[in-house]
């Protein structure tokens, strides 16, 4: 099976696209280069993979997608605009990306690909501020939600997305994913949307507007101040990137059966974690830089964890790395790339 992987010198692409050549797909990645950070993958890869092809090319120019995604079996989209403050200050260069580019492999895909696989890396964002109206409970540590029918479960694919305050990264991830999925009912495309949470791992060099788990940990062995947005007490549901990776093979493998669905894909309610509860684990394992605390940001959500029985009913998927392994996992990979 020949696939291309966007965004594939990323996190999450180059995770993808290492598996999938391990397991026998002819892989090319197709990566614009504009994060520093993506020449450190492409070096890894090289050295690990180097049968993988890597182009540099944008997928904002249909005939750089055209010439690359044509005849594939399967393109994975993981190419992005993925900060929600840059989105808020560069609202056209997020939606030229995040819209246009997603457009443009679509427009590929239906007149120079027999009905491929199409699977695109959507966000829980496309929720809006509906997540921050669920009622919430304070307690010593985090947050968590007070409504029984979320507490405990987390937000289901049923969950409204129709609200006025997304951002403008919510909103053209949000376009992006229904183009996906409205290509799939209407022009034969096998396409799928994982509105993904907090993934983190290997090959992850996080900031503080994306990757917020590895930042802590790189910023904490670095000794480099952290601040935290609001009180420390927010939660997310953390999912290592090695039950991505699986979950995307078991998609190409049933994508018959999954054409059309937006999937939420998380760690899961037994996988949440606030940053202080982060914060302390790191402690256990280092001395911890200066913390600061600033002002809530805008569209931060104080919980948010995904229902992810759909994946389970539909894939018999569910996450096999808990936390506190997958934490252990990121610490020493961080201590093996910082500390040489």
């Amino acid at each position: 099976m020949k696939v291309l992987v966007t965004g594939g010198a990323g996190f999450i692409g180059a995770n993808i696209a290492g598996h999938l050549h391990k397991k026998g797909y002819e892989v090319t990645i197709l990566d614009n280069f504009s994060r520093e950070t993506a020449m450190k993958n492409k070096e890894y890869l090289e050295k690990n993979y180097p049968e993988i092809k890597i182009i540099r090319g944008d997928i904002r120019d249909f005939e750089a997608a055209k010439q690359y995604a044509k005849n594939k079996d399967c393109i994975i989209h993981c190419a992005a605009q993925v900060a929600v403050t840059t989105s808020m200050k560069n609202p056209r260069e997020d939606m030229e990306i995040n819209i246009l580019g997603t457009f443009n492999l679509l427009e590929v895909a239906r007149k120079y690909c027999d009905k491929p696989v199409f699977i695109y890396f959507s966000t829980n964002k496309v929720y809006g501020d509906n997540v921050n109206k669920i009622p919430l409970e304070e307690l010593e540590t985090r947050y968590d939600f007070a409504d029984p029918e979320f507490k405990g479960k987390g937000i289901p694919e049923t969950f409204s997305t129709d609200a006025n305050d997304h951002t403008p990264y919510g909103v053209s991830k949000y376009a992006a994913e229904l183009y996906v999925r409205d290509y799939s009912c209407n022009f034969g495309i096998k396409g799928m949307a994982n509105r993904c949470s907090c993934m983190y791992g290997k090959l992850q060099y996080g900031n503080e507007d994306q990757g917020w788990l590895a930042h802590f940990v790189i910023s904490a062995l670095l000794k480099k101040p952290i601040t935290i947005y609001g009180n420390g007490k927010q939660v997310r549901d953390i999912l290592y990137v090695d039950d991505v990776v699986r979950l995307v093979e078991l998609q190409i493998e049933k994508a018959d059966e999954i054409s059309r669905e937006a999937f939420n894909i998380g760690g899961g309610y037994e996988n949440t974690i606030s940053l202080l509860e982060l914060l302390e684990k790191l402690k256990k394992k280092t001395e911890l830089p200066e913390i600061k605390f600033a002002g809530w940001r805008p569209a931060d959500q104080k919980v948010y964890y995904s229902d992810i029985t759909k994946a389970g009913n539909l894939l018999g998927w569910k996450p096999k790395v808990g936390k506190e392994e997958g934490i252990e996992k990121l610490y020493w990979w961080v201590k093996s790339v910082f500390a040489r």
